[in-house]
C-alpha cells in the first residue's frame, strides 16, 4: 500500500495554491470541492484578504521561534497510542500503551488528542517536518483501525460514570439518538462534555487532511461526521437547545468546513442546526447577555457563525460576530487582552474586583485569535492586528516556558501570583491542548495578501519566500523588545507590488525609510502602503518608538497597567518558589502616574512603591519563573494619607484568607464543581452581579466534597446580603452541623457565613462531604469555602 502521506513541500515550491481552509483562515482550492465550487465561491466573495500559507515562511531566531521549537519538542514526546487509549478500548481492541494522567483518565480523553492533530498538521504545514508528519500519519492509521473495529464511523475515547462504575462513552451519543437527553448544566447525560471532545477531534482531522496532506484523514473525518449527524439529524430544534446546553465548542464551525470541502450540502444543514440560540440569539441581536458565562464556551460558537457567513453570506452571522468580538476586546478584556476570571465572563467594563489568580484561560485567548483572523479577513484594517499582537505577545508567550514548552492554564493578574504549569504526562488541561496548536501557528499570520497588495501584520522575524508572486523578503527586527524592523528584498517580481506594513497603534510618530531615505508613504487601513516596481537589495526599515504608558481598568481608574510599546510591563515580585507574604504594590504620583517609572535600560523600569520598597518592572511575559503584580492602585498624595491604614489592614485580611483557604467550591462553574464531586440534587445554576451560583428549593439538597486539613476548621457560605431569614441545614460527613441564617439588614452585598467544624485529629479525612439542604425559602449559594480555623470570625459580611 502506498504511503498517504504527501512528502513535505519545501519553501518556495510546490502547487501554486495550497489548499486549505478557513479553520486558519487559509485558501480553500477549488479542486477539495468535487461536488461544487459554490462554497469556494462565497468563502472568496466574503474574504477580501487571505494569508500568506506558512510552508512559504520560515521562522528566524526570536522568542516566537523558540516557542515554536520548544512545542515541537512536546508534541514529539507524546505518544499517540496513549492518546489513542480509551478509543481502542471504546472499540474492543486491545490498548498498546497505558492512558495518560490528569483530564486524559478523567472521562473527556479525545480533546489533547484533537488539538495533537491539528498542533502536528500546522508545524508540518509550515516546515514540512518529516519526523512530526510520520507520527501523525502513525496517529491516523490507529484511528482507522478503531473505527473500521465499531464499523459506524464512530470513533472516540469519552467515558461515563454509570452505577459507580466507568462506561464507554458511546452509550451517551446512542442515548441521544434515542431522544434521551439529560444534563445538569455542565454534563450531557453524565458525560463531561463528549461533543467538546468530538469537535476537538473533527477538527483535528480537517486539519490533518488540509494543512499536512494525508490522505488518511478524510475517511475517518466522513466517517465521524456521519455518525454524529445520524445522531442528531432527527432531533427536534427543542431537543437540539437542551443538548447544545452542555459544552460542544465549535461543532457548528467544523461540519461548516466539512462542508466546505465536500459541497455536500447536508454537512451545512448539520452547521446551521447546531446554533445554540440561548446564546447567539442575543448576540445577532446585538445584545451583550455575557456576564455570568463559561467564557470559552461561546467562543467557538460564534467562530462557527463566522465560518457560516464565509459560506451562506447571511448577514446576520457577520453582525454576531463582530458584535462579540467588540464587546470581549473592548468590554471584558485585561491589559494583556485575555478575558474571564474563573473561566467565567463578568459584567461588562467590571475588571477591578475581578484581578485574582484564575483570570485569562489560555483558551479564550486561541480562540479569539481565530475569531480576529476571520475578521481581518473581511476587513483588512491594521487594527485588528494591534488586538492579536497584543495577545501573541503578552498572552500566548506568556502562556508556555521555551525551556520546557509547558503550558499554563489561567494567566494569573493579582499581586505576587505565580505561574502554575502543566506536567508532562499527567495535566492534558483544556489549555495544554489549545497551547499545542497556538505555538505551532506563530508563523501562520505573519503576511497577508489580496490580488495586489502583500501585507506584513506581525512584526515576526522570517523570511518569506513567495514562489505565487516571484517575491522573497527578509523581515529583521528585535521586536517586541526593539521598535524597529528592516524589510530586505531578495527577489523581486517582474512587476510592482503593494507592500502594505502595519503602523501599530502603540506607535506613535513611526518613520519609515526606502533604501536609507525617509518617505512619506500612502496610509491606508492603519497601513503604510509602498507599491513600487522592487529590486533585489531593496530596503525598507521602520521606527516604531516604543513609549510608556498607562492602561486602567474601565471601572476604576486608580487601578493601572503599564505597557511599553506592544509590551505590557509587570512589577517583578520575586521568585515563584517563595511565598508572597507582602503587601501588594501600589504607586503615589500628584502628576501623570507613568512619571511613576524611570527607565533602567533593556526594557526595565524602576519605582518607588508607596510603602517605600523599589519596584522593578519588565515585560510580564517573560516572567516565567516569577511573581509578578500587573495592576497597581495609584493614589494622590493626599489620598494615600488618608487610606494608607486601610490598604495595609485590608491587605493583610486578603493574605490571611489565602492562607487559611484550604479549597473553595465556586459554584455554578463547570471545572470546580467537577473538581470537588458536585451532586447537585435537582439544583439549578443562576447568576447575580455577574457570579455563578446554585439554587436549592425548600426539600432540595446539593452534595459536595471539600479538602480539609487536621484540627479545627470554619466552613464558609457566600450568600446575597438580601436573601434574609432563609435556613440551610448543614450536614458534615452524614452529621448534622449547623443552620445556616442570615438576620442582619438586607444589604447588596456578598455575606460569609462561618460556622466551626470540630478538629479531624492528627491524621484526620483528608476531604469532608458537605450536604446543603434547603430548609425553609430558596437558597442561594455561590461560594462554600474550607477554612482553618485560625482567627475564625462565626459571621463576617465581604
Amino acid at each position: 500500500m502506498p504511503n498517504p502521506v504527501t512528502p513535505p513541500i519545501p519553501h518556495g515550491t510546490g502547487p501554486g495554491r495550497v489548499l486549505s481552509i478557513s479553520r486558519r483562515s487559509l485558501m480553500i482550492g477549488a479542486s477539495l470541492l468535487p461536488f461544487g465550487t459554490s462554497a469556494f465561491a462565497a468563502t472568496r466573495a466574503m474574504r477580501r484578504v487571505e494569508p500568506i500559507p506558512a510552508r512559504f515562511v520560515t521562522l528566524q531566531p526570536s522568542p516566537f521561534a523558540d516557542a515554536f521549537a520548544a512545542n515541537r519538542r512536546y508534541l514529539l514526546d507524546l505518544d499517540p497510542e496513549r492518546l489513542l487509549h480509551n478509543f481502542y478500548i471504546s472499540a474492543g481492541l486491545p490498548a498498546p500503551k497505558p492512558v495518560y494522567g490528569g483530564w486524559e483518565a478523567q472521562g473527556i480523553a479525545g480533546h489533547s488528542l484533537g488539538h495533537w492533530l491539528s498542533a502536528c498538521a500546522l508545524t508540518v504545514a509550515n516546515t514540512g517536518d518529516a519526523a512530526v508528519a510520520a507520527r501523525l500519519d502513525h496517529a491516523l492509521k490507529e484511528m482507522a483501525r478503531i473505527q473500521a473495529a465499531h464499523g459506524d464511523g464512530y470513533v472516540g475515547g469519552t467515558t461515563v460514570e454509570r452505577d459507580g462504575r466507568t462506561v464507554d462513552g458511546k452509550i451517551v451519543f446512542e442515548e441521544l439518538r434515542r431522544g434521551d437527553i439529560r444534563s445538569n448544566g455542565f454534563d450531557l447525560n453524565g458525560g463531561w462534555v463528549p461533543l467538546y471532545t468530538w469537535h476537538k477531534v473533527h477538527a483535528g482531522l480537517i486539519d490533518a487532511h488540509v494543512l499536512a496532506r494525508n490522505a488518511r484523514a478524510m475517511p475517518i473525518l466522513l466517517g465521524m461526521a456521519g455518525y454524529l449527524a445520524g445522531v442528531l439529524e432527527p432531533r427536534s430544534d427543542e431537543q437540539m437547545q437542551r443538548i447544545l446546553a452542555a459544552e460542544h465548542g465549535g461543532l457548528n464551525e467544523s461540519y461548516a468546513d466539512t462542508y466546505a470541502l465536500t459541497g455536500d450540502a447536508r454537512w451545512l444543514r448539520m452547521a446551521e442546526k447546531i446554533r445554540h440560540k440561548a446564546v447567539l440569539d442575543p448576540l445577532t441581536a446585538g445584545q451583550d447577555r455575557l456576564a455570568g458565562l463559561h467564557a470559552n464556551t461561546q467562543i467557538p460558537k460564534v467562530i462557527g457563525l463566522a465560518r457560516l457567513y464565509e459560506l451562506t453570506g447571511a448577514p446576520a452571522h457577520a453582525a454576531a460576530a463582530r458584535f462579540f468580538h467588540q464587546r470581549v476586546t473592548g468590554h471584558h478584556s485585561y491589559v494583556i487582552g485575555g478575558n474571564s476570571e474563573r473561566e467565567h465572563f463578568g459584567q461588562p467594563d467590571q475588571l477591578s474586583n475581578r484581578l485574582g489568580e484564575a483570570t485569562c484561560e489560555a483558551c479564550n485567548s486561541y480562540n479569539m485569535l481565530k475569531l480576529t483572523r476571520h475578521l481581518y479577513g473581511w476587513q483588512p484594517e491594521a487594527r485588528w492586528f494591534d488586538f492579536y499582537e497584543r495577545v501573541q505577545i503578552n498572552h500566548m508567550l506568556a502562556h508556555q516556558r521555551p525551556r520546557d514548552g509547558r503550558f499554563v492554564y489561567f494567566m494569573p493578574l493579582a499581586a505576587g501570583a505565580r505561574r502554575t504549569y502543566s506536567s508532562p504526562e499527567d495535566s492534558f488541561w483544556c489549555c495544554v491542548g489549545s497551547g499545542m496548536e497556538s505555538h505551532a501557528k506563530h508563523a501562520d499570520s505573519i503576511w497577508w495578501q489580496d490580488a495586489d497588495t502583500l501585507y506584513l501584520n506581525l512584526f515576526v522575524p522570517s523570511k518569506l519566500d513567495w514562489s505565487e508572486r516571484g517575491l522573497a523578503v527578509d523581515l529583521d527586527t528585535a521586536m517586541p523588545l526593539k521598535g524597529d524592523a528592516t524589510l530586505t528584498v531578495r527577489r523581486a517580481p517582474r512587476g510592482r507590488q503593494a507592500i502594505a506594513i502595519r503602523l501599530p497603534g502603540w506607535a506613535k510618530d513611526p518613520v519609515v525609510a526606502l533604501n536609507g531615505q525617509a518617505i512619506a508613504p500612502v496610509v491606508r487601513g492603519g497601513y503604510a502602503v509602498i507599491d513600487r516596481r522592487w529590486r533585489a537589495g531593496d530596503t525598507v526599515a521602520l521606527t516604531l518608538p516604543m513609549t510608556l504608558a498607562t492602561e486602567a481598568t474601565p471601572d476604576d481608574p486608580t487601578i493601572v497597567a503599564f505597557t511599553y510599546g506592544p509590551l505590557v510591563l509587570a512589577a517583578d515580585m520575586g521568585s515563584e518558589a517563595k511565598p508572597f507574604d507582602s503587601t501588594g504594590p501600589a504607586l503615589v504620583n500628584d502628576g501623570a502616574i507613568a512619571d511613576s517609572l524611570t527607565p533602567a535600560g533593556d526594557n526595565r523600569f524602576t519605582a518607588t512603591g508607596a510603602l517605600g520598597e523599589t519596584l522593578t518592572f519588565r515585560p510580564f511575559y517573560s516572567q516565567w519563573d516569577r511573581r509578578t503584580a500587573v495592576y497597581l492602585p495609584t493614589f494622590t498624595s493626599d489620598r494615600w494619607a488618608a487610606a494608607r491604614g486601610e490598604y495595609v489592614r485590608a491587605q493583610a485580611e486578603a493574605r490571611t484568607l489565602g492562607r487559611r483557604t484550604v479549597d473553595t467550591l465556586y459554584m455554578g462553574e463547570m471545572q470546580p464543581e467537577r473538581d470537588h464531586q458536585l451532586v447537585p440534587g435537582g439544583s439549578e445554576v443562576v447568576n447575580w452581579s455577574g457570579r455563578s451560583a446554585r439554587r436549592i428549593k425548600p426539600g432540595q439538597t446539593l452534595g459536595m466534597t471539600l479538602a480539609r486539613r487536621p484540627g479545627p476548621a470554619v466552613l464558609r457560605l457566600l450568600i446575597w446580603g438580601r436573601d434574609v431569614d432563609r435556613a440551610i441545614d448543614i450536614a458534615l460527613d452524614g452529621a448534622p452541623l449547623a443552620t445556616a441564617t442570615h438576620k442582619e439588614p438586607a444589604a447588596d452585598r456578598f455575606v460569609a457565613l462561618d460556622y466551626p467544624i470540630p478538629s479531624a485529629g492528627a491524621q484526620g479525612r483528608p476531604a469532608a462531604t458537605i450536604t446543603l439542604t434547603a430548609k425553609r425559602g430558596d437558597a442561594v449559594i455561590y461560594e462554600v469555602r474550607m477554612l482553618t480555623a485560625e482567627d475564625a470570625a462565626p459571621v463576617t459580611s465581604v
